[in-house]
């Protein structure tokens, strides 16, 4: 079945363990503050779902995509976060600004989750318009803010299997 006919938020794989012994940061960015807005519910809704404590999870505003690099980072050295889901929205526009936020943010958040050694979720749509971000928002191609959430939790209970 294409994605154009699927819930792309339907978690495939194992079942999600509860999840209420971690700490986890959400970092949000505000432009596009509609979408954006609703994946941190997203987030937020399935971390509390799967057992997180609301005082466990740390949300913090950053101006755009290009800043959750860096508001992830303070989540992970202030708020000792096991885990930080940065979410955001990039639609791509008639200029190459999209290419080069959308590159930069993927590759600072790989080299957060080498440097501390944690989970560091790339929770950031990428779409072509609006309408693309509305579906992956909410809408009816489910919400990356819930899958987001669902692999900081599953990457933490890997990380445990091995005797954390």
């Amino acid at each position: 079945m294409s994605s154009a006919h699927k819930n792309l938020s339907a978690v495939e794989g194992s079942r999600v363990m509860n999840a209420s012994k971690y700490k986890f940061g959400i970092v949000c960015s505000e432009w596009n503050s509609e979408i954006t807005k609703a994946l941190c519910k997203g987030a937020i809704d399935t971390l509390l779902k799967n057992g997180v404590k609301a005082e466990n999870i740390i949300e913090k505003k950053v101006p755009g995509t290009y800043e959750l690099i860096l508001g992830a980072q303070y989540i992970a050295e202030k708020a000792k976060a096991d885990a930080i889901i940065c979410l955001g929205c990039v639609i791509e526009g008639e200029t190459k600004h999209f290419d080069f936020i959308c590159e930069a943010v993927a590759n600072g958040i790989i080299n957060l989750n080498i440097k501390y050694n944690k989970p560091f979720v790339f929770g950031v749509l990428t779409t072509s318009n609006q309408q693309q971000a509305i579906e992956r928002s909410g809408g009816k191609h489910g919400n990356k803010g819930d899958e987001a959430a669902v692999t900081a939790i599953k990457m933490l209970v890997l990380r445990d299997s091995f005797g954390h």
